[in-house]
């Protein structure tokens, strides 16, 4: 390691420089040899031995600074030691099982990529054994966020760190690429499922569900699950059964039949709406030929036909254009209503219909089926009826007015002498469609007529009726009422609503 090589560089270096301070040896430096004379202040002036030679006196030598060499050495070493606890991770830790100790995090990055790529599993139970390796199933784990959260928490500087807990960190396998390595493996242990569905059935005029039905498959979530294991465990092999399990279907018979009852109940209030108004309904046969439900890779999802909603589009105008119809009222001659005979509708006519169909086709795959619609409106006009009813005594006639305008006159029978119709200006109160009349005659007995049909009143307990005991109209003949042949007393009752005038006179 980088920082142990330094530190035994440093040591045999002060090593060797103590062992030689320690000897006590004094170093004795010899003047070399000249080949001529020697200088003449290099003989000592009385030397009497000519052939003793004496080496010239050499400076003393440097005292070893073994404190400065030796601490200049620690120093360095210590220096080393710091730099490094800057940029490598503290000893022991590991990554989701993998040891990133004394390595920076770029290096441990590498590590954890490399040790999950060359993970091994050995397909077992499905014939002869396959070996597939972590890159061969897509195996994949945030290396380089996982080197620096380890590096971020336990630095090499930071002792308390050392030797500290697992970093957890996840590996996962990419579904497709593991899929088609496993199948590549063992196609036996493969038999894929079928989804749920739903389609439009005809005869029940509703959306049904198509069961879903399982098939078997190397369980990729399990697989997943035992490399993980392994790999904590700092293990870099395995094995795994690569015989058939049982694989569910994506879309089951419960998420289909949700979508089939949602679909079924925006059927039932499909069409073009005008306000709240369900203008134009959508019958269920014509909206399934706009839409169908389609499996998208797992995901039941309705899928709208923009082309086919453009047909029906196009008719609309014909069932949304109309002429408007003026209101009809009967008033009184001081101008209330009694009664709405016609009620007035406003005209329309179909506005901008150019994105109507895309707006169609996106509110069904939103699971909307109210499909509003513009129009342009033509107010309708109140046209005012006054009637009035006219009862000649003298003449025996009936006369229907409407803006002072005749409408129908008849013959018929009010009361006699002795039980007289009254005279006077009265309105209609009631109607009663049948019913037993009793009258008094004039010596006090009272008479009772049944089912007398087709009776309004305006005074009292007179009233027209339809009269089937006579036909002798023109002749008072009654005990007061006004009788009428059966249909005129019919045409009264319909035409005079409460509160219309009846002038009774002579």
């Amino acid at each position: 390691m980088f920082v142990t090589d330094l530190i035994s560089a440093q040591d045999a270096k002060t090593e060797k420089l103590t062992e030689a301070t320690a000897s006590g040896d004094q170093l004795t430096a010899v003047a070399p040899t000249h080949s001529g004379d020697a200088p003449t202040d290099s003989m000592p002036p009385d030397s009497g031995d000519p052939e003793l030679a004496w080496a010239p006196i050499e400076p003393a030598p440097k005292k070893k600074r073994l404190g400065l060499w030796i601490g200049l050495g620690v120093g360095a070493v210590a220096l080393g030691a710091g730099a490094a606890s800057m940029i490598l991770i503290a000893p022991g830790t590991t990554v989701a099982g993998i040891p990133v100790g004394w390595l920076t995090p770029g290096a441990a990055a590498e590590v954890i990529d490399a040790h999950v790529a060359e993970t091994e599993v050995t397909l077992t139970g499905a014939g002869d054994d396959v070996v597939l390796s972590g890159a061969d199933l897509g195996a994949t784990i945030d290396a380089r966020g996982l080197a620096d959260e380890a590096f971020a928490e336990r630095p090499l500087w930071n002792i308390g760190s050392w030797m500290g807990e697992p970093v957890s960190g996840d590996i996962t396998l990419d579904p497709a690429t593991a899929e088609s390595a496993l199948r590549a493996a063992v196609p036996s242990s493969f038999d894929d499922p079928v989804d749920a569905g739903v389609v439009f059935d005809a005869k029940s005029a509703t959306f049904v569900v198509t069961p879903s039905e399982p098939g078997t498959a190397v369980d990729v979530d399990a697989l997943t699950a035992a490399i993980v294991d392994t790999v904590a465990d700092g293990g870099k092999t395995l094995e795994f059964p690569g015989g058939p399990a049982e694989a569910a279907p994506a879309v089951t018979d419960e998420a289909a039949t949700t979508l089939a009852t949602s679909i079924n109940t925006m059927l039932g209030t499909m069409g073009f709406y005008i306000g709240d108004e369900r203008t134009v309904p959508v019958a269920p046969a014509v909206a399934a030929t706009w839409f169908t439900v389609i499996d998208d890779d797992g995901e039941l999802r309705i899928q709208a036909d923009e082309t086919a909603i453009q047909t029906t589009v196009d008719t609309l105008a014909a069932s949304v254009d109309r002429a408007p119809v003026n209101a009809t009222n009967i008033v009184d001659s001081a101008g209330n209503i009694l009664r709405t005979e016609t009620a007035g509708v406003n005209g329309r006519a179909l506005g901008d219909t150019s994105n109507l169909a895309a707006d169609v086709a996106s509110s069904i795959e939103g699971g909307e089926g109210a499909f509003p619609i513009e129009v342009a409106e033509t107010k309708f006009e109140s046209v005012n009826l006054l009637r009035k009813i006219d009862v000649n005594l003298s003449r025996q006639t009936a006369t229907l007015y409407e803006n002072g305008a005749v409408v129908r006159s008849w013959a018929i029978s009010s009361g006699k002498s002795a039980t007289p119709t009254d005279a006077g200006n009265f309105k209609v109160y009631a109607h009663v469609r049948e019913q037993t009349m009793k009258s008094r005659e004039p010596d006090g007995s009272i008479t009772e007529t049944p089912n007398v049909p087709w009776v309004t009143y305006f005074n009292g307990d007179e009233g027209f009726h339809g009269t089937y005991w006579h036909n002798d109209f023109g002749t008072p003949r009654s005990h007061g009422c006004v009788n009428m042949p059966i249909d005129v007393a019919r045409y009264v009752y319909e035409w005079s609503p409460v509160g219309l005038e009846v002038s009774v006179h002579y």
